[in-house]
């Protein structure tokens, strides 16, 4: 797709994508609507202090995500291989994936910084698809994290069903 998409807001559906893990596989974002709330985040580059800081603390935080029944996903344009090696020395819990030309982020419309820089931009997405939380700043890294988990969280004490069992099942 060329150009920028709208920058999503919350009410909005997510649009459907499909992108390559840090292990190879295809991930479809329309196989895991339905099935736990999603906290998909846009970050600029693996192995940079900042991003390292907040793929850290999403995976420190990972148990409690999937406790509150949601799953973590990262996009960045990094490549697959990258995205393995930042996971693999990182030892993060969580599904990376590859937007290499930046498709995937312009259909989202996050935000560049200073015109150039990817930015980054945090969406909790309920269980029908529907952006419920959009955080974007680039230097606020903890609180992408601190507001994704307390969002899950009220999602899931206002659907009144338990506390989810274990990861996700992919």
């Amino acid at each position: 797709m060329s150009g920028r998409g709208r920058p999503l807001r919350v009410g909005d559906r997510v649009p459907d994508f499909t992108l390559r893990s840090q292990t190879g596989e295809q991930v479809r974002l329309a196989d895991r609507i339905g099935t736990r709330t999603l906290v998909i985040y846009f970050y600029p580059k693996d192995n940079t202090p900042g991003c390292t800081a907040e793929a850290c603390a999403f995976s420190d935080g990972y148990e409690q995500f999937t406790a509150a029944g949601a799953d973590v996903i990262g996009i960045s344009s990094d490549s697959v291989e990258s995205h393995a090696r930042f996971a693999i020395r990182h030892g993060l819990a969580f599904t990376l994936l590859s937007d290499p030309d930046g498709t995937v982020r312009a259909r989202y419309g996050v935000p560049r910084t200073l015109g150039l820089l990817p930015g980054r931009t945090t969406y909790v997405i309920d269980r029908d698809g529907v952006v419920r939380l959009v955080f974007s700043s680039l230097t606020k890294v903890d609180q992408h994290v601190s507001g994704a988990l307390a969002l899950v969280r009220t999602l899931q004490e206002a659907s009144g069903a338990p506390p989810a069992d274990g990861p996700p099942p992919w």
